[in-house]
């Protein structure tokens, strides 16, 4: 049986990862704890022990605006984490899948970026995701694919879905900016993504995934609640305001518009995206089966 090696398990994408992984394949799924992808050494001798025909990187430093006081710390895991992998992969002789965001965008753009759009990362995190994609397709050779997402969410992990979902119970009312727009898009969809560029392997380069639809974090935010309340996990709602990004100061910059344009992706899988809500609504009806 062939064998992947899932790292960054852990996370809501790993955990994903190995909930739809094919019965056909031998899943290696290794965390932080299990595996420190920064430790070329270590990394050599995991790959000499598993042996893997694919590797899907879901490992990352996801602390956006934590990245801005400690930016060694994303780039060590960004970057240098996903080129020594890139590097043992293609020494060993196996195809590697590298998970990207959409922050190596600026957002000045006022229409969805295509994979092969300049980026331009405004802050640290999208800045160490960047150098990470650089190093793993300059290291692997014509057998990576890097894989773009946006605003991720799922049942496990922090994120932000889980995030208003505890405020609505907390709170009388909510701010949320609405001069930020994004795809949300469920860790569920971008699993089974993966999944499908692993049994094709001929496809290399950069991809765009998200979930179909553009949203506000405000659209975002109403649509949770109110999705949530019908499906009797909230007993109430509450007032939530749009307010603008300068009204609510975080220390990283965001970029103002980040929606991927996913059609590379549809037309060589022969798939397309589910909207968002659609997405959310079904993601949610998991949180009743918690």
């Amino acid at each position: 049986m062939k064998k992947v090696l899932i790292t960054g398990a852990n996370g809501q994408l790993g955990r994903e990862l190995v909930k739809t992984a094919p019965t056909s394949w031998d899943v290696a799924a290794l965390t932080r704890q299990d595996l420190d992808i920064c430790q070329h050494k270590k990394v050599e001798k995991t790959f000499s022990a598993i042996k893997p025909q694919v590797v899907i990187n879901a490992a990352a430093y996801t602390a956006v605006d934590r990245a801005e006081d400690e930016p060694d710390k994303a780039f060590a895991v960004n970057a240098e984490g996903a080129g020594i992998l890139a590097k043992v992969a293609t020494e060993h002789n196996a195809r590697f899948i590298h998970i990207s965001t959409d922050f190596v965008f600026d957002g000045r753009q006022p229409f969805p970026y295509k994979p092969d759009d300049t980026p331009y990362p405004p802050g640290t995190y999208g800045k160490s995701k960047l150098e990470g994609e650089r190093k793993v397709t300059r290291t692997a050779k014509g057998k990576a694919v890097v894989i773009r997402t946006s605003w991720l969410y799922s049942s496990y992990g922090n994120n932000f879905v889980k995030t208003i979902l505890r405020l609505v119970k907390e709170r009388d009312k909510l701010n949320v900016v609405d001069d930020q727009v994004g795809a949300p898009t469920w860790a569920r969809g971008l699993a089974e993504t993966l999944w499908k560029f692993v049994s094709r392997p001929e496809l290399q380069g950069i991809y765009h995934w998200s979930d179909a639809g553009v949203a506000s974090w405000y659209d975002f935010a109403m649509a949770i609640q109110e999705e949530a309340y019908h499906l009797g996990l909230i007993s109430h709602v509450i007032p939530i305001y749009p307010i603008r990004s300068a009204q609510y100061p975080l220390k990283a910059p965001r970029p103002f518009y980040s929606v991927l344009d996913s059609s590379k992706t549809w037309e060589d899988l022969h798939i397309t995206s589910m909207h968002w809500r659609v997405a959310l609504r079904d993601c949610l009806k998991e949180f009743n089966r918690c």
